[in-house]
């Protein structure tokens, strides 16, 4: 006689169901707050995936400022490898932002103009995450500083990310360090205006590309900061050709210039040196 076989048990049956005192995922992602966040002015259906998406982008920028800081703390520290994870995870991040617009391009024009009118004097020019980041990378520019002087705290934090060093006056102060010469003029200037191109920092990148393996992690470090700036530049354009396909060339809520303004900012590098040194190599 076969003894009893034993009784066949749940896969899950050691599952917690009981979260009285317990944390659980909603508890600990805060999704109660999260998912109230979304509140259409409108009753019109396209606004919630408008407040969705803007909203979806703003926690992946928090998620840029994280890495970002990360990565410029890394660097004025001579800590290169912890650096590399960080903007390699920012430059997925930005993928993440890129992909985004797909998603409101299903957006028509008949769809937006329907809410339009409610969204008043609030536009995404606004950000003072994106902000934070453009200076970050070194897009400084005082005025940008305006639309933040009602909020006396944000304000201070983004004055003090015009005024630090940007991502990559940090690689171009470790460039001095290993012994390149770096112009004084380069290294010591103001750092609330953006980097303008040096053809002493545009051989130096040169050399470098050219040592290759010789100079393994600063070759690292200049195809990092391509990476970031590549994503970064992609995502303007597509943010550019989501506007163009919504609201063509009218002015964008909140006085911007919409379009027009968004075909300059792609015009301008974070890195210029990094892509003309490509040009010497050639």
């Amino acid at each position: 006689m076969e003894p009893d076989a034993p009784p066949e048990q749940s896969p899950d049956a050691g599952l917690t169901t009981d979260f009285r005192r317990k944390m659980s995922y909603g508890d600990y992602l805060g999704l109660d707050v999260l998912l109230a966040a979304q509140k259409p002015v409108s009753d019109q259906h396209d606004e919630m995936l408008f407040i969705t998406i803007h909203q979806v982008q703003e926690l992946w920028l928090k998620l840029l400022l994280h890495e970002l800081d990360l990565a410029i703390g890394c660097i004025r520290e001579d800590r290169l490898r912890p650096a590399f994870k960080a903007m390699a995870r920012v430059s997925r991040i930005q993928r993440q932002l890129i992909e985004a617009w797909d998603v409101l391009s299903t957006m028509t024009p008949h769809d937006y103009l329907a809410f339009r009118a409610h969204l008043g004097s609030s536009s995404g020019f606004q950000s003072w995450q994106y902000r934070a980041l453009e200076f970050r990378l070194g897009a400084k520019e005082a005025f940008m500083l305006k639309p933040h002087a009602h909020r006396p705290e944000l304000h201070a934090e983004l004055r003090a990310a015009l005024e630090a060093p940007s991502l990559y006056d940090e690689a171009l102060r470790l460039l001095a360090r290993r012994g390149y010469p770096v112009p004084a003029e380069v290294l010591e200037r103001d750092f609330t205006r953006p980097h303008e191109s040096h053809p002493a920092v545009t051989a130096i990148w040169a050399g470098i590309y050219a040592k290759g393996e010789r100079e393994f992690d600063l070759y690292e470090l200049a195809e990092e900061l391509v990476d970031v700036e590549d994503s970064f530049q992609t995502w303007r354009f597509r943010h550019m050709r989501t506007v163009e396909r919504i609201i063509g060339y009218a002015r964008g809520t909140g006085g911007s210039a919409g379009v027009a303004y968004l075909r300059k900012a792609i015009e301008r590098r974070f890195f210029p040196e990094l892509y003309e040194a490509r040009t010497e190599l050639a």
